[in-house]
């Protein structure tokens, strides 16, 4: 076995605790769990999806610290999990390809625990908040401008 990408892996989502989003490969006949120290009464949210192989599907476990098995799935495509902790301590999800011999497959995770932050933070009195949907425009609007600026200049460099 290769350690060198489950370290890989391991390191980048230690550097997302808290909310996590990896893309990871996992080779055939390979498992690869994650492991979280999660407080009693957390909400948490797992969402998986299979974006690459075979016939995109992978099996995933999901225990408590008492390793009690919280959820089971088995040749699924995607799948969404959410729950509140009952216990103090880690939580353990893993993702397994073992059942394969010959196809890996690419795996997306979305681990989100506590409750999400809004994107924007409100701002001022009570309805004077900027959204997300007004930030996106005005980026797009800036996007266009920028372009429409770099656009001629660059064209006068070919020439």
């Amino acid at each position: 076995m290769d350690w060198s990408g489950v370290l890989c892996v391991s390191i980048a989502f230690v550097a997302l605790s808290n909310a996590g989003e990896l893309t990871f490969e996992l080779p055939d006949n390979e498992k690869l769990c994650f492991h979280e120290v999660i407080d009693k009464a957390t909400k948490v949210t797992l969402e998986f999806q299979v974006i690459t192989g075979g016939n995109y599907d992978v099996d995933m476990e999901l225990t408590g610290p008492n390793g009690q098995m919280l959820f089971k799935d088995t040749k699924k495509q995607y799948e969404t999990h959410t729950w509140t902790t009952d216990l103090n301590g880690e939580y353990k999800f893993c993702f397994s390809n073992e059942f394969s011999t010959f196809s890996h497959k690419v795996v997306y995770f979305d681990f989100q625990v506590g409750e999400e932050k809004p994107i924007v933070p409100r701002v001022g009195g009570e309805n004077a908040h900027h959204t997300a949907l007004t930030q996106v425009g005005i980026c797009y609007i800036m996007c266009i401008l920028l372009k429409v600026t770099v656009e001629p200049c660059y064209s006068k460099t070919l020439k």
